[in-house]
């Protein structure tokens, strides 16, 4: 890993956004794998899309945005994106494990 303020070329900066990328990708299969195994403790699909557990954890996320001096606003979108696709997959994997 190279700080950025040691790059010394596009390409410096090129090849360490990649691997941070391939870092954030990999993080989000961690997360994708909890979310699915989540499922299995959901007793109603209803349980699957909690509002009320999604705006509890947008508030740190935002806190977490300040702190690393990102806009929250884009932060809070990102996040409902990825949260409503993971929605989905868990709605899917959901009515699989309970079906007859």
């Amino acid at each position: 890993m190279k700080p950025p303020e040691a790059c010394t070329s596009l390409a410096d900066i090129r090849t360490e956004i990649d691997r941070i990328d391939e870092q954030i990708i990999r993080l989000i299969g961690q997360r994708a794998r909890y979310v699915r195994v989540a499922a299995q403790f959901k007793t109603t699909q209803a349980h699957v899309r909690d509002e009320a557990r999604v705006q509890a954890m947008l508030v740190p996320r935002r806190e977490w945005a300040t702190a690393a001096h990102l806009d929250p606003d884009m932060i809070e979108r990102l996040y409902r994106m990825l949260v409503d696709y993971f929605i989905q997959e868990e709605t899917t994997h959901w009515n699989t494990l309970k079906q007859p």
